[in-house]
């Protein structure tokens, strides 16, 4: 009996030493915890000063996304014999510079992708990869700064397509207003003075006129998450027909490094594309603006991304 009871108390003993050396640890591991989260602090407030600190920045996020396939003999769908695939590349990078008088911010955003869809039972079916979606913009703003938050400002922009049809259509905006800068991440610029360029082989669908340009742009890093969205509208004078919207925005997570997963996606809204895609590609001669649906525009490429 006397050594059930040993046996116990020593057991009860070993358990409240183990029990103790777990709460040292865990305390141990609260200090050092607090000590982390104190330098991380430090850390942030470094990199705010820096963003904030008078110069040039750049920054862009890449992302290249593809998947590929082959089906022998699958009988459970229409084609049985297929190679199929999705190739993606997606490019989104600003160089801005701020100055205490004056600023000048630079972004461009490009996306390419190409989609093979090979029947192996189809003599006629295209083997090779087409293109699906084809992006390019570029815009350059100056402004001179009224104020902390206000400055008059002149802007550039550009967009076309890279692939196929380079230019028709293409739209340059080109006008002067005002630049709100309300924080650090977020640019609001209202030019009441712009004219739209539209360069096409086809003027009876395609016309330039004088509006107001309307962009608002946002960057934003939230630890290994960059973020990037972009607004660009047009509003016409002469047309509301001639008006029109693109909202691109990418993501960019870091997994190692400066390596991780992407996604971007984009809406779009434009009748002149909507009546030139009616006429030309699906051969409807009676369209016009007031007949043809006007369906919102969209993309989107997920992958690997290299932001930097």
């Amino acid at each position: 009996m006397k050594q059930v009871m040993l046996f116990v108390v020593l057991g009860m003993f070993a358990l409240t030493s183990q029990g103790q050396t777990v709460e040292e640890l865990k305390a141990l591991k609260s200090q050092k915890q607090d000590s982390i989260d104190a330098l991380q602090s430090e850390v942030d407030d470094l990199t705010k000063r820096i963003d904030q600190f008078p110069g040039w920045k750049f920054g862009a996020i890449a992302t290249v996304g593809f998947n590929v396939s082959q089906f022998s003999n699958w009988y459970a769908q229409g084609s049985p014999n297929v190679d199929a695939g999705k190739i993606g590349i997606g490019f989104s990078g600003y160089a801005n510079l701020d100055r205490e008088k004056y600023f000048w911010r630079n972004s461009m955003t490009v996306n390419l992708q190409w989609v093979k869809f090979d029947d192996k039972d189809d003599p006629d079916d295209v083997e090779g990869y087409r293109e699906a979606t084809d992006v390019f913009n570029i815009n350059s703003l100056y402004g001179y700064k009224l104020s902390d938050k206000l400055a008059l400002s002149a802007l550039g922009e550009y967009r076309t397509t890279l692939l196929s049809n380079f230019n028709d259509p293409g739209y340059l905006d080109l006008g002067v207003g005002f630049t709100w800068t309300p924080v650090n991440e977020l640019v609001v610029v209202v030019h009441p003075l712009n004219y739209n360029f539209v360069f096409s082989d086809d003027d009876d669908i395609f016309e330039s006129s004088a509006g107001c340009k309307i962009m608002a742009d946002y960057i934003k890093d939230f630890g290994g998450l960059k973020f990037k969205s972009n607004f660009s509208g047009f509003l016409s004078y002469k047309d509301s027909n001639y008006s029109n919207w693109t909202w691109t925005n990418s993501l960019g997570y870091s997994l190692w490094k400066n390596i991780g997963l992407g996604f971007e996606f984009a809406l779009r809204d434009n009748k002149q594309e909507a009546l030139n895609y009616a006429i030309n590609s699906q051969g409807i001669e009676d369209a016009t603006f007031d007949n043809i649906d006007n369906d919102l525009q969209s993309y989107w490429l997920f992958g690997l991304n290299y932001s930097f």
